[in-house]
């Protein structure tokens, strides 16, 4: 497994792939790149196995203390072999090197294993809402420490 961080779009062959593994795990991928571009400061981790996308992680600036840790995902045929938690430490090493002082995320109930791995790596819940969909967001942060 190889792990490749881009600062900035990912080259197409990769955001097809990316994509593609979206859609796998969501059920939708259609305005991803679109999406993407209009985030400040992206920042896009993959997890490769060859020239296959098997986990991908991504995030943008908050401001300049914070990093929201925005998507995420590893083929199903790839989890429970460390690639999401290898992409969360690359990320959060990056992170602080580049001197954020926190990480957020958030998540919903249904993902239980982000839930999970995010208490893993440091996170704490900080606050919980229902959003104008009637969903249950969880928000976690991590402080991160250089």
């Amino acid at each position: 497994m190889k792990i490749t961080l881009f600062n900035l779009m990912p080259e197409s062959e990769i955001l097809e792939g990316i994509q593609e593994l979206h859609k796998t795990i969501f059920g939708d991928g259609h305005h991803l790149a679109s999406k993407m571009k209009s985030k400040p400061q992206l920042l896009v981790l993959t997890a490769m196995d060859g020239e296959k996308v098997i986990g991908y992680k991504m995030g943008y600036a908050i401001d300049q203390d914070t990093f929201y840790s925005w998507l995420g995902g590893v083929d199903p045929d790839y989890r429970k072999s460390g690639v999401a938690s290898k992409l969360m430490e690359k990320q959060h090493e990056y992170l602080i090197e580049m001197g954020y002082k926190a990480v957020r995320s958030k998540t919903m109930n249904k993902w239980r294993g982000m839930l999970i791995l995010n208490i893993k790596h440091g996170f704490d819940v900080i606050e919980t809402y229902t959003d104008e969909k009637g969903l249950h967001k969880i928000v976690l942060e991590k402080r991160l420490h250089n």
